[in-house]
């Protein structure tokens, strides 16, 4: 019971990063691979802050304000320096990986002793697991709220329609190049976020721990939008959340069944490489259809 609960606490931390990278990957529709970069830099600052003493929640916010950092330079190397935003993104996540040395000092360091978001004195008399879920609850809530907020404004309308259409934005007079480093900032804020939420629940921040983890955002889209299908833009929000929950039990799962953790990041690309076919699948057979309707005899 307590590896199903500790999977759905990490769900819901995990589903914060995979908000951010909806807001590019699906909604501005391009790939930004700053998310390797920024995941472990929000860590860092993160970590930092609370090893020098800085109060949790301030230390929490810190690191989305660092990803908003990292997002900025990426919308700027790829809106004002025309560089294409898969190389924007790299170049911004390998310097990252410097600057993150730079804070942390060394390559790894531990929150020992330290106070943090998820061990106060309230949430430490819940049952194991249990802070790391009420904690992402709560903050999945909020960032799903401000988020179908910000996206029902004439700001928010106009960064979707920068996604559906640049050029069509661009002939109503939207400035779609500051459209774009709004994304940006906004999802790299809410991946660095995550970042320092996970760091907080892992006890520790590494350079290291932000490989793969756009595989993982990826994954709990994909799996949200292939359980749940069309639905309207908040409900999509909320389902990715509950997708990095269902990713993180068939984690469990493979765990289970003798598979070494040595294994996740390959099982992960696997799992994503499947979700990624199943639309394929259904449009080629029908599935969808058939698990609605039956199969009609002939």
């Amino acid at each position: 019971m307590s590896l199903i609960t500790s999977s759905i606490g990490q769900g819901l931390l995990w589903g914060i990063l995979a908000l951010g990278l909806y807001l590019t990957f699906r909604i501005l529709n391009f790939p930004d691979m700053t998310v390797e970069g920024t995941f472990p830099f929000g860590a860092a600052i993160c970590v930092s802050a609370l090893v020098h003493g800085v109060n949790p929640l301030a230390a929490t916010i810190l690191s989305f304000f660092a990803g908003m950092v990292t997002g900025l330079v990426t919308g700027l190397l790829y809106t004002k320096g025309k560089i294409p935003v898969l190389l924007a993104g790299i170049l911004t996540m390998t310097g990252v990986y410097s600057v993150n040395l730079r804070i942390l000092g060394k390559a790894n360091v531990g929150l020992l002793n330290k106070n943090t978001l998820l061990n106060g004195q309230l949430l430490q008399k819940l049952p194991i697991n249990f802070p790391t879920i009420v904690v992402g609850l709560i903050i999945a809530i909020i960032v799903i709220v401000l988020l179908a907020v910000f996206l029902d404004t004439d700001l928010g309308q106009a960064f979707i329609a920068t996604g559906d259409n640049e050029k069509m934005a661009q002939s109503l007079g939207i400035n779609t190049d500051n459209m774009k480093i709004l994304g940006l900032m906004l999802s790299n804020g809410l991946i660095g976020l995550a970042g320092g939420l996970l760091a907080q629940n892992g006890g520790y921040a590494d350079v290291n721990m932000g490989i793969g983890t756009m595989v993982i955002g990826l994954a709990a889209i994909i799996i949200g939008e292939v359980v749940y299908g069309n639905l309207s833009l908040t409900a999509r929000l909320v389902a990715v959340v509950i997708g990095s929950i269902i990713y993180r039990l068939i984690l469990l799962l493979v765990l289970q069944l003798g598979f070494s953790t040595n294994d996740f990041k390959l099982i992960s690309a696997i799992i994503l490489a499947i979700c990624m076919m199943l639309p394929l699948f259904e449009q080629k057979f029908h599935t969808r259809k058939l698990l609605k309707k039956g199969v009609e005899k002939p």
